[in-house]
């Protein structure tokens, strides 16, 4: 499948970038692991990734900001693109040598992102889109699911953890959601469960807590694959709220009805 240069330029980045964290799973039992926060571990594997990528995409694209989880804002020349970098999501599930972690990459234009890449090294699952030119999966179109009745629907979450997140919150969002659908998972990566859903794997996802590198691509590739992503008060942008929910027109808007009331 030809792919536009700006598409190619994230593959081959992620791909190079991928081949690194492959080769760290597998030796995952000596990586050098430093406490960023309480049960929230960052990775030599990550910081290598994460320089990878930016030396990568900057070579190809000059002058473009970069925003990373490791490193950072990065300002470029030009003020109207921002590159938005999750290195390694999933990072837990990569430190248990779980095969469901992925690097994302959105690219910003103006405040609007325009294109999304989502790869799992681990399976080599490519997820990519475009604006106005439809969401792909290791180059196979892909649409959000039809489902219209919660009760058939698998919807995902986050959970909070040690030092992270509203317990009482979460459980109060289960509760509402479990009584409704036909099944509520929590796999540890938002990047993965937001192109999950975009693949018609899941049908909704929603999370709170979550920073613009955990769902600028994924919000593309959702909305180019059919579907619609907020944050929980539905009308907002996820990328400002750091809470999401998505899924097609049906779910998205069922989820809302019963996250809403909780707190937006």
């Amino acid at each position: 499948m030809l792919h536009s240069a700006l598409i190619n330029v994230m593959v081959k980045a992620a791909r190079r970038a991928g081949r690194s964290l492959k080769r760290d799973l597998g030796e995952v039992e000596h990586l050098q692991v430093s406490l960023k926060g309480p049960a929230n571990f960052v990775t030599a594997a990550d910081k290598r990734a994460e320089e990878m990528l930016y030396t990568d995409l900057s070579k190809a694209r000059p002058g473009y900001g970069f925003i990373g989880e490791e490193g950072g804002s990065r300002e470029g020349a030009d003020k109207s693109h921002t590159w938005i970098v999750d290195p390694l999501d999933g990072t837990t599930n990569f430190l248990h040598g779980i095969p469901q972690f992925a690097i994302s990459i959105g690219l910003q234009r103006e405040g609007v992102i325009i294109a999304g890449l989502i790869y799992n090294p681990a399976n080599d699952e490519l997820y990519i889109a475009e604006r106005g030119k439809g969401a792909f999966l290791n180059d196979q179109r892909i649409r959000v699911a039809g489902r219209r009745q919660m009760e058939s629907s698998v919807v995902a979450c986050g959970m909070p953890h040690i030092g992270r997140g509203d317990l009482e919150l979460s459980r109060a969002e289960m509760t509402a959601i479990q009584a409704k659908v036909a099944g509520l998972r929590r796999f540890g990566a938002a990047s993965l469960d937001m192109a999950f859903v975009a693949a018609g794997r899941l049908d909704g996802y929603w999370e709170r807590n979550l920073q613009p590198w955990d769902m600028a691509a994924g919000q593309i590739i959702i909305r180019e694959a059919g579907g619609v992503v907020s944050g929980i008060a539905g009308d907002d942008d996820c990328l400002k709220t750091g809470t999401v929910v998505c899924g097609n027109e049906y779910v998205h808007g069922e989820l809302v009805k019963m996250l809403k009331p909780l707190g937006g």
